[in-house]
């Protein structure tokens, strides 16, 4: 991140699950879009604690996938958070538990004229009474999601009046001050620029060195592949899930995009380069 940015260590500390054990647990998982079916029988455990990237070519369900891990979905099959049902936990708690970015801001268009800074304090509503004021640890949180996201600066700002890759980091700004356990996050790179790319890369090590569990839908085959594990969609299927550095992953990988690709070792970090 630049110098002006609050380092995430200053959040709150580590998450008390242990990293290694399943955040999410997905069994037999199908889910139909209309009347056309997108996934069909998916059997994943995602471990906590780790950064995993969902990758495969467009049509693949990929983000249909994450939104029924989020449980913003109807789906066939088993969900688990946590250890538990996902019906086992109430919306707010959940919300608490699990935080959720989604693609390219769909759905935002009625907080154009909400401030930066009102914006970001939406990820404290889990935390809040009905009709509370925020608290002292609410604007303490929001402070530290903007300054992360180097957003803070425009927190005066209404949120209509921002580019989209500014609008994207009050987005993300968003999410993180739910301080969630989990952060789903379908395309967080739309919009940003190199710097600001590499930046949600290293604010994502962060998190998972604090112990969270990050699960992104990236189109970007590069940054997937800087993350802990993939999961490899195509046609609604898992056709392979595994840590980015294994051969296995990268064959997988090379498979679903017909082979148009090649994983090489280049500079100490694993890149997916064009046959």
């Amino acid at each position: 991140m630049s110098p002006s940015s609050t380092p995430l260590s200053d959040a709150p500390p580590r998450m008390g699950r242990a990293a290694g054990g399943p955040a999410l647990e997905a069994h037999a998982i199908t889910a139909t879009l209309g009347v056309t079916p997108v996934l069909h029988g998916i059997d994943l455990v995602l471990a906590a604690g780790r950064w995993t990237s969902i990758v495969g070519p467009n049509g693949a369900g990929k983000s249909t996938l994450l939104r029924v891990l989020a449980g913003l979905l109807p789906h066939g099959g088993e969900l688990r958070l946590l250890g538990r049902p996902i019906g086992y936990w109430s919306a707010r708690q959940r919300a608490r538990k699990l935080s959720w970015l989604g693609q390219g801001g769909a759905g935002e268009g009625s907080a154009d004229d909400l401030l930066v800074h009102d914006v970001a304090m939406l990820g404290r509503l889990p935390h809040q009474s009905w009709l509370a004021a925020p608290s002292d640890a609410d604007r303490a949180a929001v402070e530290r999601a903007l300054r992360s996201t180097q957003a803070w600066e425009w927190r005066e700002r209404p949120l209509g009046q921002l580019s989209g890759g500014e609008r994207q980091r009050v987005l993300l700004a968003r999410a993180l001050a739910v301080e969630a356990e989990l952060l789903l996050m379908d395309e967080p790179l739309a919009n940003l620029d190199p710097p600001h790319q590499a930046d949600w890369m290293q604010t994502v090590r962060a998190l998972v060195a604090e112990g969270r569990t990050v699960v992104s839908v990236l189109h970007e085959v590069n940054a997937a592949l800087a993350a802990d594990a993939l999961v490899v969609l195509a046609e609604g299927r898992l056709r392979h899930h595994g840590g980015c550095a294994e051969p296995a992953t990268h064959r997988a990988l090379e498979a679903v995009f017909d082979h148009r690709i090649a994983v090489h070792r280049v500079a100490d970090q694993w890149l997916a380069v064009p046959r």
